[in-house]
């Protein structure tokens, strides 16, 4: 049964109208509707505000690694530490270092490139710090709708954004309405802003609708794996910062990896891959797997007889955006804006994208704000991206705006081009690298390319997929319709399967897509949807552009503790 036959049906729908819509209830989105908030209490002005967040609470879906930079959280909320928000632990130490296959090189601390230097940074759990945002706007009269997802968007017959409808709730696998249906409810705003993260669901869709991308380069993405471990305390150093770059990938292969020291002997790490790579046979979850294996990594994991002694405690994966400036679309149309990572704010030299996304929200509740005072809505928000340009934050991308692009020419050029525009040019570059296809173009053949081989999990150091799923604590109502769908239903047999060699069996780093036999041995792809961590990375790599994800019944995926 189609929408359009469910809602002539059980309809008409329950609508509720409010100034401002944010879909999406990270840090970006709360952000937004915090500053909105702020604004109407100085003015004096009554302004309402909803926030809908697919995860069952706010910070249940935020995943990251992370180092927060509190600038932005600073001008938002300048008594954050006052009002207990949790960055808990600054940054004591900085390492990066080059891996080869047994050996590392660490860098020289005084010949860092500036993006490299964490010194008043936090190493968080920005799951944490979102559930301390959600508190505080809350506390402003915000209105939260967790377990909702934004799943429509409606528009004003003039064209502009309406406003969004939330996800029917109860429909089975045959798309037949059950016992326990509700029909989605219309949220209609005078403005509506979209925050739902890298390859946000709806902001795609309205990035081709308004051809908001439009002279842009193509936008890039990573995929980012992590896993939260508590370690022995004689190997635990409160506040440390490890990156590594080279080994286990390739040099022309775009990806580094992570080991941040957290609080209570938690250690964080991960492994992010571009998603530009070229090798169908490559997997990004294996490739951390190898990479804990390591002697400079495996060491905090090991007692001095070489025994693993460390404990797995939670694991997740989730898209990252590494395009920068340069595909930074249009962020406003007629009636809503993108902000955050729905757009690609994220600094992809930095590793750094929550105090993007807070600085953008702000920018853009800003520009919400004196147009509902001036009794204007539905139009587009020109001061949002005009205030964007004249921003630090624009500056500081600015400078960045190569990082990723040079990495085409290999790990070696790229090291040495990105210390040249930091150190030598400080960021004042005379030129601009530019990318002229997306991700999934990137990927080879798989007659063109050599398969990789992959050891075996031992299961103390390194796992299979399905025993890390398990701990991200994910779950999807059973009997909803799976929110991965298929253009074409022949395809990954045809295409992926004949020609790549089934590149989603090794992207997905759930074990969502699994090529199994029919009775009559011919091959189909089996869609494991209940597994779904929510990354994205299908929606993008995807060769032929044939899986679709669509948003499924709110607070089902991932719930990330200490994430």
């Amino acid at each position: 049964m189609t929408n359009q036959d469910l809602l002539a049906q059980f309809g008409p729908r329950e609508a509720m109208e409010y100034d401002v819509v944010v879909v999406g209830g990270g840090p970006g989105g709360l952000a937004t509707a915090i500053r909105l908030k702020q604004l109407a209490a100085e003015k004096g002005q009554d302004v309402s505000v909803v926030v809908l967040e697919k995860g069952s609470e706010p910070g249940a879906h935020i995943l990251s690694g992370a180092i927060m930079d509190p600038k932005a959280l600073t001008e938002l909320i300048p008594d954050w530490k006052a009002r207990g928000a949790p960055l808990n632990q600054p940054v004591t130490d900085d390492a990066y270092v080059f891996l080869g296959e047994k050996t590392g090189f660490r860098v020289p601390n005084m010949v860092l490139p500036p993006f490299a230097d964490n010194h008043g940074n936090y190493i968080v759990s920005l799951g944490a710090v979102t559930k301390w945002m959600a508190e505080q706007a809350e506390a402003l009269g915000v209105e939260i709708f967790p377990g909702f997802t934004g799943a429509e968007v409606l528009y004003n017959d003039n064209g502009s954004v309406k406003g969004v409808v939330t996800g029917n709730m109860g429909v089975g696998k045959d798309g037949e309405p059950m016992d326990s249906f509700q029909l989605g409810m219309e949220l209609l705003g005078k403005y509506t802003v979209f925050a739902e993260g890298a390859r946000g669901h709806l902001g795609k869709q309205l990035i081709a609708r308004f051809k908001l991308d439009e002279g842009r380069d193509p936008q890039s993405f990573g995929i980012g794996i992590k896993e939260l471990w508590e370690i022995d305390p004689s190997r635990h150093q409160p506040g440390f910062v490890m990156h590594t770059a080279g080994w286990p990938m390739a040099s022309d292969t775009y990806g580094g990896a992570f080991l941040y020291h957290l609080p209570d002997n938690k250690v964080a790490l991960g492994f992010v891959t571009g998603l530009g790579y070229t090798n169908p046979y490559l997997s990004p979850f294996e490739e951390l797997q190898r990479w804990k294996t390591h002697p400079n990594v495996r060491y905090y994991f090991e007692n001095d007889k070489g025994e693993v002694t460390a404990k797995r405690v939670s694991y997740g994966a989730r898209a990252i955006n590494a395009s920068g400036l340069n595909a930074l679309p249009k962020t406003v149309f007629p009636g809503g804006a993108l902000v955050g990572c729905n757009a690609g704010y994220l600094n992809v030299g930095r590793i750094k994208g929550s105090h993007a996304a807070i600085k953008t929200g702000m920018l853009a509740a800003e520009a919400a704000f004196d147009a509902i005072v001036a009794g204007r809505q539905h139009d587009e928000l020109s001061a949002y991206p005009a205030a964007f340009e004249a921003s630090w934050l624009h500056t500081e991308l600015n400078k960045d705006r190569n990082f990723k692009n040079w990495f085409k020419y290999g790990l070696t050029t790229a090291t040495l081009m990105n210390g040249f525009e930091q150190f030598v040019l400080r960021g004042h570059i005379p030129w601009t690298l530019r990318r002229d296809k997306p991700d999934h173009a990137y990927l080879k053949p798989a007659a063109e390319c050599q398969p990789i081989h992959y050891p075996k999990p031992d299961g103390k150091l390194t796992f299979d997929r399905l025993s890390s799923v398990f701990i991200s604590n994910t779950n999807h109502e059973e009997q909803q319709p799976a929110h991965l769908t298929l253009k074409d239903a022949s395809v990954p047999v045809s295409i992926n399967l004949a020609k790549y060699a089934g590149p989603e069996a090794r992207y997905c780093p759930a074990g969502v897509y699994e090529y199994v036999k029919n009775d009559d041995n011919t091959d189909r792809l089996q869609i494991n949807a209940q597994n779904c961590v929510h990354c994205k990375t299908c929606d993008i790599k995807d060769p032929t552009q044939n899986i679709v994800w669509v948003t499924p019944e709110g607070g089902g995926g991932p719930n990330y503790a200490g994430m």
